[in-house]
């Protein structure tokens, strides 16, 4: 009955001069091609018949006919003809002929009005047309959108219009239509919503209506979604007639944040027209674009947002968006201006930025972060990530309601950039996801000089965001009303699906790349233009005086009050005489330092554990804790090989990193292990997730089965990404000190594919930012034969980046020295060569009472190697990390007998041990372990050297002379020693590879690298 219903309804009349009455009473502004819809005249008749009281009737009759013709009267059967075959309203009903003399000749010369419609056929035809049409227009209509406000490039890079899209009559013929059917009225798909309250529409409507939706200031780009619910989302925020209406209140709350925008711009180049501040001017719109996100984003419950940008307007965010106090970034610009705090600074747009306040709009409470970045574009897109997900992770925002992030993009680094693409890839991985990110491209249509026709392959800077299916609103950033239109939708999007999304501001660059730099020497033409372009302040207000919405001393009065507010900031500016970077702290540590922000103490407790802890972690970490569960049966065999190194009280690597991480749970510790499949272990080695193998997706975390009341503990395979995924660490690891986050590459030399985030945030991120950071990057290493990738982490790289003086002995004798040394680095480089000292110092990273980021260089080989072990008792309560491990042999205990004394680190030693027990020189060469590089052991070395007054030095490593330690431990060995002795070097020759790809040739390299090592006589020629 409901096909019937339905069927009857579309047969009560929907005359065509009822339509037209209807659509003019609610007609937005015309549209670009098309004019007015022309009235219809046809002649209307009444049908008395298709009344309420006898539809039911007219159902059944209409059912039959479906079934049989024939089975009704021949008037029903004409009148069922007509309707079907689309006769205006009024006209498919024929009254019967009278019954007389001469009728039934009369009955034959009826002719149905259906001969005079088109044919079933055509008609389904025109609607299959019309609906080709409408999907047109949603999928390409952007292409022809007025995007551009300067007007003289299209944002898609192509001035040609898509066939399929009716920019001129003619182009009807596309789907076999012509002029002649613009007033014909079609029935709408579902996939619409340009009808609104109607559901049929003359073509000519239709038309202008998907003009008015798809192709005036905003473009959509979302048909590549393959989500219905979502498209369908998008059209009705789009298509809707008059969606985008605005309340005068709103138009004047635009209008004071256009001001305060432009204003800002226009006050540091009337103060400091000579310095580079990389202002806004072009897109002074992106103000209240942002502050429209927040304010609609802090209606549906947010309440902190992260927010990464570039340095192009960042003082007006600073200022205008999170509300940094004017005078603050007024002062950044003496040059007078000295600096309190430690480390060297940085420029006033690279700092970030914490806020607290009350969002004026909504009336509740909002936590603005602003993340300090470095000029590597886009650099900061996975750290903004990273910590966001850790602030959702922190107060259990699971679905990430109450915590966002918004990134700011350039156009020419969005599309040039891989790690914008690493991070898209992140955006919806289980722990990855942060549920939504707001992307917002300042897109100035130009580089620094270079063209997008010369930037670019894609069609929009934006394309990218394609490949995880984020909406992509394109919008014309001179018309503030359609920004803010697609930010509220953006906002809500995000709120309603958790998913990415991406706002175009087509905009312009009204300045060079910066205040000093003269554009015109490459873009001549463009720059003539905006020399000639009414800024969008003036434009809109302008438009809003002539609504009536303001009058003119209103506006005037707005300006004037926001230059009152930057006078008075500017006379207080000169008060201040010492920048306190402390002030930009993008993540504060409320509690952890002092009020300060000083350590709490300069001593850091044993790192020892109690029998009991270790065995208990133990237990656990060689069995099973959960019931009906089969795992693998070699990885049964690899829990038993654990349990029995329990009973012995010993451990191995990966035991020892299990003890590490469990004990630490259990003081409240979350611990999170991230990187390419960290969950196994590259080396087959960790097993810290188990799967059922008969059930898929059912797996056992032993770890989260502890302690009744301990931390989570979340270990994730990530995406073949290191750039992306380490920046995304390091911003998890900025949130809290309270936790220990760990990266681990899958090979030592994969971190070159995240140099930068190694470069510009960890290492020198303290003295930049004054933001100390935990971070553990796991790299491992070790030459093993297995060819010139996979065998060195790049030592050398690190070690050259610390930041100690290896000509400058410090004072030994200080208190505390190697806690004090450890506050003063900017990180903190070792490889272990026991799994106890791993263990060590994994649990001093917490225990210290500051955080530093910790390299370490993890083995290979030796996670598995017998000698690899360590006892409980180097592990008990009491216990510390040795930054040293001396002699402990024959040697130690004739020390006057020593003829070498060999350093080294890491897994080399083992190979050292077994060549001097093969040539049966324990007594001879003493062998000492350097396992903390740097800070460098001054003092336990001095201690070393003393011990063997009569023995030469010497630094051996496996690594190739110009690579690995040894050009940063000889300048510091021999600063030790005053320069006492030569320190000789034991290892393989430079080379430009890390390592050989011969087997044969790497045995052989090891070889003779241990016959220098153990030959006495090896340095008397160049004495």
């Amino acid at each position: 009955m409901f096909h019937l219903r339905t069927c009857a309804a579309k047969l009560r009349p929907l005359t065509a001069s009822q339509t037209v009455r209807t659509f003019s009473q609610n007609r937005p502004a015309a549209a670009r091609t098309f004019g007015q819809v022309r009235g219809y005249t046809a002649p209307v008749a009444a049908e008395p018949f298709l009344s309420g009281t006898s539809s039911n009737y007219v159902e059944e009759m209409y059912y039959a006919w479906l079934e049989n013709p024939k089975s009704v009267h021949k008037s029903w059967d004409i009148f069922f003809r007509n309707t079907n075959a689309g006769a205006p309203p009024g006209t498919a009903y024929q009254s019967p002929l009278p019954l007389s003399p001469g009728s039934l000749s009369a009955v034959a010369r009826v002719q149905p009005l259906v001969e005079a419609q088109p044919n079933v056929d055509k008609l389904v035809e025109d609607h299959l047309a019309v609906q080709s049409l409408i999907r047109a227009y949603q999928i390409r209509g952007h292409h022809v959108a007025q995007l551009d406000p300067l007007g003289i490039l299209d944002a898609d890079l192509d001035s040609s219009v898509p066939a399929d899209i009716i920019s001129s009559t003619d182009k009807l013929g596309f789907y076999g239509l012509d002029e002649s059917d613009l007033d014909k009225v079609f029935h709408l798909p579902t996939t619409t919503f340009i009808g609104g309250q109607e559901s049929a529409l003359p073509l000519r409507e239709i038309i202008r209506r998907l003009e008015m939706a798809y192709c005036q200031h905003i473009g959509v780009e979302f048909m590549f979604i393959n989500d219905l619910e979502q498209c369908q989302w998008i059209r009705q925020k789009f298509e809707t007639p008059g969606i985008m209406q605005f309340t005068n209140e709103e138009k004047r709350t635009l209008l004071a944040r256009l001001v305060r925008s432009t204003r800002f711009e226009d006050f540091l180049q009337r103060k400091w027209s000579s310095e580079k501040r990389f202002g806004l001017e072009g897109c002074e719109v992106l103000i209240p674009a942002l502050k429209t996100i927040i304010d609609k984003s802090s209606e549906n419950g947010v309440d902190y947002v992260i927010m990464g940008m570039p340095h192009r307007g960042r003082l007006n965010v600073l200022a205008n968006v999170i509300r940094k106090e004017l005078e603050q970034i007024f002062c950044q610009f003496d040059s007078k201006l000295e600096a309190a705090d430690e480390g060297s600074g940085d420029v006033k747009y690279h700092l970030g930025m914490y806020h607290r306040r009350i969002n004026r709009v909504t009336d509740r409470n909002i936590t603005l972060s602003l993340v300090a970045n470095p000029s590597h574009l886009e650099a900061a897109d996975p750290v903004v990530m990273g910590k966001t997900k850790a602030e959702q992770f922190y107060c259990g925002d699971t679905e990430g309601k109450k915590v966002m992030s918004i990134l700011l993009h350039g156009d020419a680094a969005f599309a040039g950039q891989g790690i914008v693409y690493e991070t898209f890839h992140l955006s919806d991985l289980p722990s990855y996801t942060t549920h939504g990110t707001v992307h917002v491209v300042v897109n100035n249509q130009i580089g620094f000089t270079t063209d997008p026709r010369m930037a670019r392959s894609s069609p929009y800077p934006t394309d990218v965001a394609r490949v995880v299916n984020a909406p992509i609103f394109h919008v014309n950033a001179d018309d503030p009303e359609a920004v803010m239109y697609v930010c509220k939708v953006a906002a809500e999007w995000r709120s309603t699906f958790h998913k990415d999304v991406v706002v175009d501001l087509v905009c312009y660059r009204r300045n060079g790349h910066n205040e000093m730099d003269e554009p015109m020497f490459t873009q001549p033409l463009m720059y003539k233009q905006i020399r000639k372009q009414k800024p969008v302040l003036q434009k809109y207000a302008e438009l809003l005086v002539s609504q009536g919405v303001v009058n003119q001393p209103e506006y005037e009065e707005e300006i004037s009050k926001y230059d009152k507010i930057c006078e008075e900031a500017f006379t207080r500016s000169k008060d201040e005489k010492i920048l306190h970077i402390k002030h930009w702290l993008d993540s504060p540590w409320p509690g952890f330092f002092t009020l300060d922000g000083q350590p709490r103490s300069m001593t850091c407790p044993p790192t020892g554990l109690t029998e009991d802890i270790l065995t208990h972690i133990g237990n656990v970490a060689s069995s099973v804790p959960v019931e009906n569960f089969t795992i693998h049966g070699g990885l049964s065999r690899i829990l038993k090989t654990r349990g029995e190194l329990v009973k012995n009280r010993t451990v191995d690597w990966a035991l020892a990193e299990y003890m590490a991480f469990g004990s630490l749970l259990k003081e409240g510790i979350h611990i999170r292990l991230s990187g390419q499949d960290v969950e196994r272990g590259t080396f087959s080695h960790r097993h810290h997730v188990l799967h059922d193998q008969n059930v898929d997706k059912k797996t056992c975390i032993p770890m989260n089965h502890l302690w009744p009341n301990q931390a989570p503990y979340t270990v994730c395979n990530s995406s073949l990404s290191e750039y992306g995924v380490l920046g995304f660490e390091l911003g998890f690891a900025m949130a809290s000190p309270n936790a220990l986050v760990l990266w681990e590459a899958q090979f030592g030399d994969f971190h070159n594919t995240a140099q930068c985030i190694i470069d510009q945030f960890i290492c020198p991120g303290q003295a930049k930012w004054v933001r100390q950071n935990g971070i553990v990057l796991l790299l491992p290493h070790g030459m093993e034969g297995m060819g010139p990738e996979h065998s060195s982490a790049r030592p050398e790289r690190f070690l050259q980046m610390c930041n100690d003086d290896p000509d400058v002995l410090p004072n030994l004798e200080e208190a505390n020295f190697d806690i004090n040394q450890l506050y003063d680095c900017n990180w903190i480089v070792v490889n272990c060569s026991t799994p106890g000292n791993f263990f060590h110092v994994l649990r001093r990273q917490i225990l210290l009472p500051f955080r530093k980021p910790l390299i370490i260089f993890t083995p290979k080989s030796l996670l598995r190697h017998p000698e690899a072990r360590t006892s409980f008792d180097e592990m008990l309560s009491g216990t510390h990390f040795q930054r040293v491990i001396p002699e402990d042999g024959l040697a130690a205990q004739n020390p006057a007998n020593v003829r070498r004394l060999l350093f080294c680190t890491g897994k080399v030693y083992y190979d050292l041990t077994r060549e001097r027990k093969a040539r049966g020189m324990a007594e001879q060469v003493a062998i000492t372990r350097i396992e903390q590089l740097s800070p460098f052991p001054f003092d336990l070395l001095l201690q070393e050297v003393r011990k063997y007054p009569n023995a030469e030095l010497a630094w051996c490593q496996e690594e190739h002379k110009n690579q690995g330690y040894y050009d940063y431990v000889k300048p510091r060995l021999r600063t030790t020693i005053s320069r006492a002795k030569p320190v000789w070097y034991a290892g393989r020759d430079p080379a430009a590879a890390p390592a050989t790809g011969n087997k044969k040739t790497h045995l052989t390299e090891l070889q003779r690298l241990l016959d220098t090592a153990f030959d006495l006589d090896a340095f008397k020629n160049f004495s």
